[in-house]
């Protein structure tokens, strides 16, 4: 099963991926049945999770609404220590995930708006470089795994500070080698197996390290790196499988 959903995210593009996903997900959920884990967004419980993605990782996807470790961190983290399910907040959330966006648009509480250069599920198409939005609109922004796409990253972060509220705060995940100390980027690679040797996919334009969060300081946010997972205890971290050394980095407006 690996190796075939692996084959699927190398060579079908992604809004093809997206269209036919939940086709896939109610094909398959019947041979998971079982209590040994539970996705905290869609409420499903299973034997296990489905591997996922080109390096195989194991027990990552959900057989029901295909979240991965990340959609499930961040579902916990909004859930459980900010005010977004509780408080009236206008939403950005770039690049849309599949199983927290249908959710997140049913919660009353948010005026919610969904964005993407190419995304069939989203409402707006827009270049995160050049948000078409004005100083303070959103109260919160969601940008999960997009900036190791982006060509000119900086300028990305510099819109979302740009259209965040004053105390407003955004969740800007990204992939990190936490064995390097800098970002590394290399334009002059162009062979894909060396760019997925080197930036963990083909796609990604640079693989970030332990300086990320200077880096978010450097475009005026005030960053809290959140060792949430850790809090959770493991007996949690494994019933969710959620990476235990993830960081979630809170990025404020305060100013």
């Amino acid at each position: 099963m690996g190796k075939i959903i692996s084959f699927l995210v190398r060579n079908i593009p992604r809004k093809y991926l997206i269209r036919f996903s939940f086709l896939f997900s109610r094909l398959i959920r019947v041979f998971y049945i079982g209590n040994n884990v539970e996705c905290p967004v869609c409420e499903g419980h299973f034997k296990k999770f489905l591997p996922y993605g080109i390096r195989g990782r194991s027990n990552a996807l959900c057989p029901k609404c295909l979240s991965l470790e990340r959609h499930r961190l961040l579902w916990l983290f909004l859930k459980n220590k900010t005010n977004f399910f509780t408080e009236n907040l206008k939403v950005l959330h770039v690049a849309p995930e599949q199983p927290v966006y249908k959710k997140f648009r049913k919660m009353k509480n948010l005026v919610y708006t969904t964005a993407d250069l190419g995304s069939p599920i989203a409402d707006i198409k827009l270049d995160i470089q050049n948000i078409p939005f004005d100083d303070n609109s959103f109260d919160v922004v969601i940008c999960n795994h997009v900036l190791e796409h982006v060509k000119n990253d900086k300028k990305a972060m510099s819109e979302i500070f740009r259209i965040l509220k004053k105390d407003g705060f955004a969740l800007l995940q990204v992939p990190i080698d936490i064995n390097k100390k800098k970002t590394f980027e290399d334009p002059t690679v162009t062979d894909p197996k060396e760019r997925e040797r080197l930036f963990w996919q083909k796609d990604h334009l640079r693989l970030y390290g332990l300086d990320y969060a200077d880096i978010l300081r450097n475009s005026g946010f005030t960053v809290a790196e959140e060792k949430y997972a850790q809090e959770i205890g493991k007996e949690l971290v494994d019933r969710y499988s959620i990476f235990n050394n993830e960081v979630v980095y809170l990025c404020k407006k305060c100013c």
